[in-house]
């Protein structure tokens, strides 16, 4: 269907500055401070709408994540790329994802939140990335050194469908029920009445987003894990220039929309505890790198058909149910009674995994 231009250099910017753009808008429109988008926070929202977890303040079915699935979904099938997958280890995956959940936690944000709370004014964001990028780069070793979590092989149609399908049953339970106010439950669903989970853009304006960046993700193979893997392991910049993108569209719309606030105290939905921020995105960022990509990538490559991409969601979602029961995550009060503990059993679960999955030759 001819060349595929967002696959290109110019066309991985393009949708780093679509997401730059659309974050700060999202959060204009009423999303959280500095989380217009989170894979991991939103995902963590999800786990609360439906119950996994008891933290009240973050409760709500965020459309976003759904478009994101869904939108890849529609550009996998429009342009022949949709090819339902399967490796091996998935146990090991399933893991990986509640790890990279729980350190994400304790952070306060994915890789893309990252750059959005740097975009924002919040200096606590510096901290985060480069606990990212030096976990990502501990991953690297790994994958130099025959690091694999086994072979891809094709499987039935409906294996790739299951997570699509997942994530249009949540957007029907939506619809079927809706916020009540004043209400903590409505239905089967959890909403939030105060805290982060209480703020939201509007419904179709959620939804829409995510649907174009999903479908613009997709095509572009947008990953800011694999930006940061591919210059350090090749020296290469093609995926890292949408991650600049992001990253300075998204300080100009702040600026634009007067959401740019410098500092590190009293940022939104974030501490201060510069080592635990460190902590956490390293733990992150190794669980990312062993896994073969950021959380949103993971939701891109399910909507695609990838089964292995879709063990690793559901890990971040069922994650994110362990991390607020078991008081692994972090709040802007500071760090959660057993977060530290969290992060310590991560980095040697993770090393574990990375260690003992080697090929090493015949």
């Amino acid at each position: 269907m001819g060349k595929n231009w967002l696959a290109t250099r110019w066309g991985v910017i393009g949708v780093g500055v679509l997401i730059g753009v659309m974050a700060p808008l999202l959060q204009y429109w009423g999303n959280p401070g500095n989380m217009g988008v989170c894979v991991a926070c939103f995902e963590r929202d999800i786990s609360g709408a439906l119950g996994f977890h008891r933290a009240s303040v973050v409760q709500y079915m965020r459309p976003e994540i759904i478009g994101f699935v869904l939108g890849s979904l529609m550009a996998a099938y429009l342009f022949r790329e949709y090819r339902s997958r399967v490796g091996s280890a998935p146990i090991a995956r399933f893991v990986l994802g509640v790890f990279a959940m729980i350190g994400a936690l304790v952070f306060l944000g994915c890789p893309w939140r990252a750059a959005l709370r740097l975009a924002g004014g919040d200096g606590n964001a510096i901290l985060g990335l480069a606990g990212l990028s030096f976990g990502i780069w501990v991953g690297t070793l790994f994958l130099k050194s025959g690091y694999n979590l086994g072979r891809v092989q094709k499987t039935h149609a409906s294996v790739g469908w299951l997570l699509p399908l997942t994530m249009l049953g949540f957007l029907a339970l939506m619809l079927i029920f809706p916020k009540v106010p004043g209400e903590a439950q409505s239905g089967v669903l959890f909403y939030s009445q105060t805290g982060p989970g209480s703020m939201y853009a509007p419904l179709a304006v959620s939804l829409a987003a995510g649907l174009l960046i999903g479908f613009a993700a997709q095509r572009s193979r947008f990953c800011t894990m694999g930006a940061v893997r591919d210059l350090i392991l090749f020296r290469q910049t093609h995926l890292f220039g949408g991650f600049v993108a992001l990253v300075v569209f998204a300080f100009i719309t702040n600026l634009v929309l007067g959401q740019f606030h410098p500092g590190f105290a009293d940022q939104p939905v974030a501490h201060t505890l510069h080592l635990w921020n460190f902590a956490g995105m390293t733990l992150a960022g190794l669980a990312f790198a062993l896994a073969g990509g950021c959380p949103g990538r993971q939701l891109f490559l399910a909507g695609e058909g990838d089964g292995d991409a879709a063990v690793f969601v559901m890990g971040m979602i069922v994650g994110a149910g362990v991390a607020h029961n078991f008081g692994l995550a972090s709040s802007p009060a500071g760090l959660g009674p057993y977060g530290a503990a969290a992060v310590i059993v991560g980095m040697a679960v993770c090393l574990f995994i990375g260690f003992t999955m080697r090929q090493t030759g015949r």
